[in-house]
């Protein structure tokens, strides 16, 4: 008898301690917290099945008023943190999944070129793995990329930053219901140069104007209810 309840104690304490590690192996995962406040703020509110998700970094996190400009699309903002297109590939449950859009619209990768330091290819391939996670659970849901900007404070990844888009294009050619959106060169002056008008004083986030140029380039390209 001893035995067996001893034996119980046992196995429950090492279901708890299991669990116990599980969460704290979660909560220790990038802008988990952020992650979380979206499933709070759903929990209140729910957002609309088959909406746009913008999905992506802060420059998708700071486009404030991205759902109200976008209304009538019943977009939803899920720019999160200082993310990175292999971030983004890791919260897709959490991010796309759950809302089962009827378009996803992506702006990552400049933080996987200037944070991680990482190639133009390994920049693609981290796109290619988003895609595929996308894809395995939505087949065809159509996908929007816009180009990595040129940020002025981050001049020194101008070479990357063009190759990875230039592959990035090539590669959106052959992947079906996806879309390669150049929103960096319409930010770009007649010399070809960035434009800092357009920029915080950061120079790394966009101002008003800035995102009013994205609204006109990707308006278009949305998919109305």
């Amino acid at each position: 008898m001893r035995r067996s309840i001893f034996l119980k104690i046992a196995l429950s304490v090492t279901i708890l301690l299991g669990v116990h590690n599980l969460s704290s192996a979660q909560a220790t995962r990038p802008f988990w917290n952020e992650i979380q406040n979206f499933k709070h703020k759903d929990s209140l509110s729910m957002p609309a099945t088959h909406g746009i998700v913008f999905l992506g970094s802060s420059s998708i996190r700071k486009w404030t008023d991205a759902e109200t400009t976008f209304k009538s699309y019943n977009v939803i903002n899920r720019g999160f943190g200082g993310s990175t297109l292999a971030q983004a590939a890791d919260y897709v449950n959490e991010l796309v999944f759950t809302y089962q859009p009827r378009q996803v619209v992506i702006y990552s990768g400049e933080n996987d070129i200037a944070v991680d330091k990482i190639s133009a290819e390994e920049t693609l391939s981290r796109l290619q793995k988003l895609v595929t996670n996308i894809r395995t659970g939505m087949p065809n849901v159509p996908i929007v990329f816009m180009s990595i900007k040129q940020s002025p404070s981050r001049v020194e990844f101008t070479d990357v930053v063009l190759s990875a888009n230039k592959l990035i294009k090539k590669y959106l050619k052959s992947v079906d219901h996806t879309t390669y959106l150049d929103v960096n060169a319409k930010m770009l002056d007649s010399k070809g140069a960035t434009r800092p008008e357009l920029f915080e004083s950061d120079m790394l986030h966009l101002k008003p104007a800035g995102y009013a140029i994205w609204e006109t380039a990707l308006k278009p390209l949305l998919l109305k209810p």
